[in-house]
């Protein structure tokens, strides 16, 4: 017999196809989610690792935008605290570029769009002497601080994909949808596993989440109208370099091009620069070019005091970004804001439809809020979906006592005195409180097994292949973990030989 067909087909393990598959399961639709690849394998692990209203975006007039992504910041700040801190940032000022007067306005504005904010208002510094000087040139005299947040990207999206899963979703990675139909109130498709294998599944919705395959897709389910709608591919690169100072704040620095590039403490050792915006054709496998790597060092030597040059790099990474076609002729100016587009043939809601919703653009930051959206627009297509949960609905992990990182790693402590604090500091940050299924009965580093350094421990990559659908060492080293960015290729390569036969 034929399995029944599931209400949703979501294709792209990003944030937004993990984030709409966690919000459909949990309002009683049966899902399935597949991704080509691993999770979060393009755009988004490849961000500038940061939940935020969006400063600069109030230039465009994106003020809807930026005051969701703020009330967003708060939700997240609450639901995910092991993944997701906030982070001060200190803007230079540079009286050329944008006067006193306009950045106090958009800083005030900042502080307010958003309703009721726990992180502290902004104000005004002299940089001189103080803290907030650090790592800069001492021509820089005065200043402004506010707050925002960084997260770590990837594993956002697999504790979303993890509390899909919880509610029932059926999450496949490395498995490549080749091929969509409309058959009367159905869509059928063609799955090809990793394997090769290949299976055909049915669904009443197909939800097109494919990133910077998102035209791809829509084109391949729906020929006929190939020409319509169109995507902005626009790559964002980043450079990582030694720590530039010892301080906890991140800088934001202005470019006489009128954009921004953000300078924030990176993984205790490391410093994040970034990030650019190049349109570009090819999407497959972006990555950093010389001119954008000269941009990001000229413009962060016009304000730090130890010069960078390329010799301090130690790791790039490039991501595109599926920006909806506003017809902006200014890549930075192109809209972040997310666009929904529905096809249901006629456009009529009803059971006897099988429609495509495809999701153009985005900020990693909004997509908890996209998700229910997208789930209003295919509402009336489902009458029997449950309302909105996800607000107040902890990720997995995120359960903290009194949402506090301090007091957890604490817990940790008490509970486990044998094990080293670096290593369980290392856990709770990505697993939050599920770093206990990890540590287990552990009574000594020992039980933990093999040692690959950077805090990464045999049974932990045990967890990650049991648990969260790892499949390669760059999934453990890259994606699950950044533990691969100060480990040796030695390091790197024993990761590889232990995880061979487990997989």
């Amino acid at each position: 017999m034929s399995a029944p067909p599931y209400d949703l087909l979501v294709i792209g393990g990003g944030i937004n196809g993990t984030g709409i598959a966690r919000d459909a399961a949990g309002r009683g639709l049966s899902v399935l989610l597949a991704e080509q690849s691993d999770l979060a394998s393009a755009t988004s692990s490849e961000s500038t690792k940061l939940i935020h209203g969006g400063l600069r975006y109030l230039e465009y007039y994106e003020f809807r935008l930026v005051a969701e992504a703020l009330a967003e910041r708060e939700v997240l700040l609450a639901n995910a605290p092991h993944i997701i801190a906030p982070l001060a940032f200190v803007l230079p000022h540079e009286p050329h570029l944008r006067p006193a007067w306009m950045i106090r306005i958009g800083l005030f504005l900042y502080d307010h769009m958003g309703g009721r904010m726990t992180l502290p208002k902004s104000f005004g510094v002299k940089l001189t002497g103080s803290r907030w000087a650090a790592g800069l040139k001492p021509r820089f005299r005065n200043g402004f601080v506010y707050a925002d947040a960084r997260v770590d990207d990837a594993r956002l999206v697999v504790v979303n994909a993890l509390d899909a899963q919880a509610h029932g979703a059926d999450i496949r990675v490395h498995t490549r949808v080749a091929g969509a139909r409309r058959d009367g109130a159905l869509w059928r498709a063609m799955l090809i596993a990793a394997d090769g294998s290949s299976s055909e599944v049915t669904a009443h919705a197909l939800v097109n989440a494919a990133g910077p395959w998102v035209k791809e897709v829509l084109d391949s389910v729906r020929p006929e109208r190939a020409a319509e709608g169109n995507v902005r591919h626009i790559k964002g690169s980043h450079i990582v370099v030694p720590r530039i100072h010892p301080e906890e704040h991140a800088y934001i620095l202005q470019n006489a091009d009128q954009r921004i590039v953000f300078v924030i403490p990176y993984h205790d050792r490391y410093s994040l620069i970034g990030t650019t915006d190049i349109p570009v054709e090819s999407y497959e496998r972006p990555a950093i070019s010389e001119d954008e790597t000269q941009y990001l060092l000229e413009l962060a030597n016009a304000y730090l005091e130890r010069p960078l040059t390329g010799a301090d790099i130690v790791w790039t990474y490039s991501g595109v970004r599926p920006l909806y076609d506003d017809g902006s002729a200014d890549p930075s100016a192109v809209t972040r804001d997310y666009v929904l587009k529905i096809d249901a043939l006629d456009g009529t809601p009803g059971p006897e439809r099988a429609p495509v919703l495809s999701i153009f653009g985005g900020k990693i930051t909004t997509y908890r809020k996209l998700a229910e959206h997208a789930l209003a627009e295919l509402a009336p297509f489902f009458p029997q979906m449950k309302p909105a949960w996800t607000r107040n609905a902890p990720l997995p992990g995120g359960d903290l006592p009194r949402r506090d990182r301090n007091a957890w790693l604490a817990e940790l402590t008490r509970r486990y005195p044998q094990l080293p604090t670096p290593l369980l500091r290392a856990l709770a940050d990505r697993h939050g409180t599920r770093a206990v299924r990890i540590l287990g009965d552990a009574q000594s580093p020992a039980d933990l097994g093999e040692d690959f350094g950077a805090q990464l421990v045999a049974r932990e990559i045990d967890y990650l292949i049991a648990e969260e659908w790892v499949t390669t060492a760059d999934d453990v080293l890259w994606r699950r973990t950044k533990c691969g960015l100060p480990m040796t290729q030695a390091q790197r390569d024993a990761v590889a030989e232990y995880m061979a036969p487990r997989l």
